[in-house]
């Protein structure tokens, strides 16, 4: 298979094998007007299968969503055909509208118009909880 090289944009790599279609719709990528590749279970020295977002574009990431999903995703910054940046996303303090809270009795139940938002509770397990209920997100609450 071959996939061209991109001249400016961003190319997020070293992705859990099977997240990567779960990223492309977080960040809403079907709205950008630019090539994206997106290749599924490429082979990884490193974590064996993994996926690869190729953004031929330079665009806002939402850095937040990729910090929850997970912080040991690489993020290549590509300017004229050279990577200039390599970083991993952080895991965040605070999350909005990136998970719903599935307490029923949570006030973001009841009232639509309220933010979802979860603060980090817990670094070290990766435990975020609701800010108005005290709920712990589950993995599947994305």
């Amino acid at each position: 298979m071959n996939i061209d090289s991109i001249r400016n944009g961003i190319v997020i790599d070293h992705i859990k094998a099977g997240q990567g279609m779960e990223i492309y719709q977080l960040l809403n990528l079907e709205a950008l007007d630019c090539s994206i590749a997106l290749i599924k279970n490429a082979s990884s020295g490193k974590i064996g299968k993994k996926d690869i977002i190729k953004i031929d574009a330079d665009f806002e990431l939402d850095l937040d969503v990729l910090g929850y999903i997970n912080p040991d995703i690489t993020i290549n910054v590509i300017k004229d055909g050279q990577r200039v940046r390599k970083f991993h996303p952080e895991l965040p303090e605070r999350l909005t509208n990136v998970i719903r809270c599935k307490n029923p009795r949570c006030i973001t139940s009841v009232e639509q118009e309220i933010d979802h938002i979860f603060k980090l509770t817990d670094r070290e397990n990766r435990v975020y909880r609701c800010i108005y209920c005290e709920s712990k997100a589950k993995g599947e609450n994305i």
